[in-house]
Order: C-alpha cells, then sequence, then structure tokens
C-alpha cells in the first residue's frame, strides 16, 4: 500500500476517534459521536486490510480496548461493527499470532495505565507516561526495530497518536 496512502488514513483515523470521544464524553452528542466513529472504522479498517503492519496496531487497539472494557457508548458499538464488517468482508493480511499479542498486550496496558496509575503513584514522570499512552509506542518501536514489520509502520503509528492528541486540543478551542 502507497505510504502515502496510509499517512492520511492513519492521521484520519486518529482525528477521528478523538473527536467521536469528546463529542461523546465532553460535548454529548451522540450523532456526531457516531459519525466521526464511522469515519475511524472506515480510515482503522482500510489501513487494516491493505497492510500488515496497520492490522497488528489497530487490530491491537481494538482487542485492547474491548479488553480493558473502554468500548462503553453507542458511538464505540457502531465503530467497532463498521470495523469488523470492513475486515471480514474484505479480509485481513496474514499475522503473527505472538506479534499480535504483544501488540495488544501493550494497548491494554496503555488503556488500564491511563485509567488507574494515578490513583497508584504520584509520579510525575509515571503519569505523564501512561496519560500519553507510552506503553504501546514504545512495544511498536521495538517490533519494527527487531523486524516484525517496517519502521513506517512505527512512524505511521505516531502520526496517529499526534493527529489524535491535535484533535482534542481542536475539539476544546472550537467547542
Amino acid at each position: 500500500m502507497n505510504f502515502v496512502v496510509l499517512t492520511i488514513l492513519f492521521i484520519l483515523s486518529g482525528f477521528s476517534m478523538k473527536y467521536s470521544d469528546d463529542y461523546f464524553d465532553v460535548g454529548h452528542n451522540n450523532k456526531l459521536a457516531i459519525i466521526f466513529g464511522i469515519v475511524c472504522a472506515v480510515a482503522s479498517a482500510l489501513a487494516t486490510i491493505w497492510d500488515a503492519g496497520s492490522a497488528y496496531i489497530f487490530i491491537a487497539i481494538l482487542i485492547g480496548n474491548l479488553l480493558a472494557l473502554k468500548v462503553d457508548g453507542k458511538h464505540h458499538i457502531a465503530t467497532l461493527i463498521v470495523y469488523v464488517l470492513i475486515c471480514i468482508i474484505c479480509g485481513i493480511p496474514e499475522l503473527s499470532i505472538a506479534v499480535l499479542i504483544i501488540a495488544m498486550i501493550s494497548a491494554l496496558l496503555d488503556e488500564i495505565g491511563h485509567e488507574k496509575i494515578g490513583s497508584i503513584t504520584n509520579n510525575k514522570y509515571v503519569n505523564l507516561f501512561f496519560e500519553y499512552r507510552c506503553v504501546m509506542k514504545v512495544v511498536i518501536l521495538l517490533l519494527a526495530l527487531f523486524g516484525a514489520f517496517g519502521f513506517e509502520v512505527f512512524l505511521l503509528f505516531l502520526l496517529f497518536e499526534l493527529s489524535y492528541e491535535l484533535a482534542g486540543i481542536v475539539y476544546a478551542r472550537l467547542n
């Protein structure tokens, strides 16, 4: 898959994921939360079906969030259904179960740490590490360095994360 197209999909996915969450959690607008969730699902699913490295990231995020019980709104259910349907209909690349499990555990640790670490420690560095969900970033970097997928997948993941954070800033300023 063309790196430019994957870049657009990762940025769109990260931005729309955060907008979906903010419209649900902050704006209490289910309709816009669902619309942005579906945009996220389509962008993520297209990256998943076209690129194995992308599939590791998006499937790991999905399973990690499911296991952390973070699928907690209509927008998440709509996103989940659209993502899974696209992946079932179009198929996903062949993946290493070991790599997928490692990525999934890192996503799960990020979600649990993000929610719980503040009540466990006052260490500002540990809290910052989990506030910005850095476990998966480190793991994806290590997986890329060890050849599980190309380094460009790590760069795409950073773009996803940056667009997610940028969306939070944009949402706060516009709403």
